[in-house]
């Protein structure tokens, strides 16, 4: 069953107890990029989507799409990824669909969105390759929908960043 936006909401602060939230944010903080509790808000989405980092907006989780903390906290732990990137990287570019396929290849590799038992929650099975796989499936998916990165322009810019961008775990000293 969906949750509210008030429950999303709970859910939400009760993500900030576990360990990588505490961690992303500490990093976040450090980096001089403090978010604080209303960086975060449960909003009612029009689009499938379970949630997006806005500039000088914050995080937004799609209370209609949520239905276990998990899946709260994996939404959160996503979006602060890209928030980290915004905040790391000077020269990032939102309507640059190669720095958007960046920052999503990031998201999706160091959030543990494409750890193994998630995929088969999700009905994809296969036991060697299945991570760098899961990425590239949901970086597309995710470039897909947005206006700059149509047609071949999203798989063109994921593979000519793909091994850059990959690699690059930070705030983490290797990949979760």
């Amino acid at each position: 069953m969906v949750k509210t936006e008030e429950e999303c909401q709970a859910m939400i602060h009760k993500s900030f107890q576990t360990p990588m939230v505490r961690f992303l944010r500490e990093r976040l903080e450090k980096a001089g990029c403090a978010v604080g509790a209303n960086f975060f808000k449960a909003v009612t989405c029009s689009e499938k989507v379970a949630g997006n980092y806005v500039t000088g907006q914050g995080v937004k989780v799609c209370s209609n799409y949520m239905r276990i903390q998990d899946e709260v906290n994996q939404v959160v732990i996503h979006e602060l990824i890209h928030a980290f990137d915004h905040c790391h990287a000077a020269n990032l570019d939102w309507s640059d669909c190669a720095h958007l396929a960046c920052t999503e290849i990031r998201a999706s590799h160091l959030s543990g969105d494409c750890h193994y038992k998630r995929e088969l929650l999700r009905g994809f099975m296969k036991l060697r390759g299945h991570e760098q796989e899961c990425v590239r499936r949901r970086v597309l998916q995710s470039l897909s929908s947005h206006p700059t990165c149509f047609g071949h322009a999203a798989k063109d810019s994921m593979e000519a960043i793909w091994d850059i961008c990959y690699n690059d775990t930070r705030p983490f000293d290797r990949a979760p």
